[in-house]
């Protein structure tokens, strides 16, 4: 049986990879697709307007092509934990 923090890696991954494709490109998450997992997965989400979405997607776009690769789905992974982190230690 896999460890709890095994299991959410493997969510985080699935998670990706379910979102991703629907514009063809199964290696990345486009605009709709990234605003799509955000709405869905994550309670912020539905707080969150179109152009905060796109500013996110520009800012976490290391290569400046709008979407995003696994690599930068991590960073963004990782700055959701920092402030997450920030949340619950007050």
């Amino acid at each position: 049986m896999a460890a709890p923090l095994d299991q959410a890696i493997g969510l985080l991954v699935v998670t990706f990879h379910k979102y991703t494709g629907k514009d063809g490109d199964k290696s990345s998450l486009c605009k709709k697709e990234l605003k799509e997992l955000i709405k869905n997965k994550l309670a912020i989400g539905l707080k969150l307007q179109d152009r905060e979405i796109q500013a996110l997607l520009f800012n976490l776009s290391h290569n400046g092509d709008e979407v995003l690769n696994f690599q930068e789905y991590v960073t963004f992974l990782g700055a959701l934990a920092m402030i997450y982190n920030e949340t619950l230690a007050l």
